[in-house]
């Protein structure tokens, strides 16, 4: 894994994808550090990284795209996949090494607030816990490029891809006002992602009879639920859309407190996308 952790991290700063990414952090938080800090002299650090956050829809997909796509249109991870280390220390190995570049600019942003200290009182805690809250929600991000990069041998569609479902969940605390709660509207958009989960399943096994019979049970369950038990339906839509709303949990670490929840979630996020990764690669594997 070492081995790995230090092939992938030259490889960022052999090239410039390391150096423009943290100088697109370094601009974007400079920009609202220097408005919200400094000119209106706010103490609080954690309102420059909540107005900075939408920069992970762009940066992070710049570090993840090739960490799996590239490898896989050279052919080069058929050396990875042969190799005696085991699959889950490569896929560690290169996530870390993207944690390690991001944490690069989030070690400079740590003395932001002790420049903030010699022009007034700063609330250490609470700003400490929103660089925290930052970089958990970077590193949650890039465990979900680093999955997406798993599905394709593109970067550049590995990188649209990663920007296009990070913008979703950042945006999810606001779709959620957009969808009724019924449970009618429910059951309909509930048989509409079914019927899209079924079309995934179609292209990835070319097998018709299996996502029909997915299709069809699944169909039948939920409107067997929904003829006997409809109150069930109410709001389902949006509580299953809360599991994905990273903003919120993003704004609980830089609302003044150390949110637990909040930190359980971006480590399982974590999780989630490194276990996703390595399900995908071995996959590819064994067919």
């Amino acid at each position: 894994m070492l081995a790995v952790f230090k092939r992938e991290l030259a490889s960022y700063f052999h090239t410039m994808t390391g150096y423009i990414f943290m100088a697109f952090l370094f601009v974007v938080v400079g920009i609202y550090f220097s408005a919200y800090n400094l000119s209106y002299q706010y103490s609080l650090f954690g309102y420059a990284l909540v107005s900075a956050a939408f920069a992970m829809l762009i940066t992070t997909p710049m570090l993840s795209m090739k960490v799996l796509a590239e490898e896989r249109r050279q052919k080069v991870d058929q050396l990875l996949l042969t190799s005696p280390v085991p699959l889950y220390q490569i896929v560690l190995g290169k996530y870390l090494a993207m944690i390690t570049v991001f944490a690069v600019p989030m070690l400079v942003f740590c003395l932001y607030p002790v420049i903030l200290s010699r022009y007034g009182e700063v609330a250490w805690a609470q700003t400490y816990a929103a660089i925290l809250g930052f970089y958990l929600l970077g590193c949650a991000c890039l465990a979900i490029g680093l999955f997406i990069s798993s599905l394709t041998e593109n970067q550049v569609m590995a990188a649209v891809l990663s920007f296009g479902v990070l913008f979703l969940f950042y945006m999810m605390s606001g779709l959620k006002t957009l969808i009724p709660s019924t449970a009618s509207a429910s059951f309909l958009i509930l048989t509409c992602v079914l019927l899209a989960v079924g079309w995934i399943l179609y292209r990835m096994t070319q097998r018709f009879l299996l996502p029909l019979l997915f299709c069809v049970v699944g169909e039948a369950v939920m409107a067997g639920v929904y003829l006997t038990h409809a109150a069930l339906y109410e709001g389902l839509v949006q509580k299953i859309m809360d599991i994905f709303d990273i903003s919120t949990r993003f704004s609980g670490l830089t609302d003044g407190m150390l949110d637990v929840t909040a930190i359980v979630y971006f480590l399982s996020v974590i999780a989630a996308g490194i276990f996703l990764s390595i399900q995908s690669i071995q996959k590819r594997r064994w067919s």
